[in-house]
C-alpha cells in the first residue's frame, strides 16, 4: 500500500515530490498487479486473540509472500510476528487497510502526466501484488527505471537491503542534480 500512497502523492502534489521509487505496487488497474488467488482464504482468517494464534497465522501468510529466494528461519518469522503483535495489532486497522488497497482508483493516466525520476522496484516471485503491476507502473511512468529480482516476494531480503537503498539513493540524486541544474 506505500507504493499506492506515494504515487497518489506525486500524481496529486506533484510540487511537493522531487523524487518517486515505487516498491511492490501497482497502477490501480485491476488487470496489473493481482494477488495470488491461493492468498485470499489465509489473508481473510482472523489470526486469533492470543499472542500464539497470532504468531502462527502471520508466520503462515509471511511463508506464503515472502521471497522464496531469500527465505526466513521460521525463527526469525515467529519472532517478526510476536514484535508485531507486542507492538499491538489492531484488526479494524488490517480490513481499513485491505479495504484501501482494493478501492484503489486506477493511476495509469495520471502516472503518464509525471517528470520526474521514478525507480519501480518489483519481486519476481511476489505473490501479494504480482510482477504486472511493477512494469505496469514502470511503463507508465516517463524514464522511470525498472528493477525486477528474481526470487524476491512481498518482503525486503536482506541480501538485497544494499541494492535497493543504492536504487533509491540513486534517483533521489537525479531529482538534486536536476533541482541545481534548474537553479544555477
Amino acid at each position: 500500500m506505500g507504493g499506492m500512497i506515494a504515487q497518489t502523492m506525486a500524481v496529486t502534489r506533484p510540487d511537493r515530490v522531487r523524487s518517486l521509487t515505487s516498491i511492490m505496487s501497482t497502477t490501480g488497474r485491476r488487470t496489473v498487479g493481482w494477488q495470488h488467488p491461493a492468498l485470499l482464504p489465509t489473508l481473510v482468517t482472523p489470526r486469533g486473540p492470543s499472542r500464539d494464534a497470532y504468531v502462527k497465522g502471520s508466520t503462515k501468510v509471511w511463508k506464503m509472500i515472502g521471497s522464496p529466494g531469500f527465505p526466513h528461519s521460521p525463527e526469525e518469522l515467529e519472532k517478526r510476528a510476536g514484535e508485531t503483535y507486542d507492538r499491538g495489532v489492531s484488526r479494524a486497522g488490517v480490513a481499513r487497510q485491505m479495504l484501501a488497497v482494493l478501492t484503489q482508483p486506477d493511476r495509469t493516466g495520471d502516472l503518464r502526466s509525471l517528470r520526474l525520476p521514478a525507480a519501480v522496484i518489483h519481486g519476481l516471485a511476489d505473490r501479494m501484488v504480482h510482477v504486472s503491476g511493477g512494469r505496469a507502473t514502470a511503463m507508465a511512468i516517463p524514464g522511470a527505471e525498472l528493477m525486477l529480482f528474481d526470487g524476491m516476494g512481498h518482503d525486503f531480503p536482506v541480501a538485497l537491503f544494499d541494492t535497493i537503498a543504492d536504487a533509491v539513493r540513486r534517483t533521489a540524486d537525479r531529482a538534486t542534480d536536476r533541482t541545481s541544474d534548474r537553479a544555477g
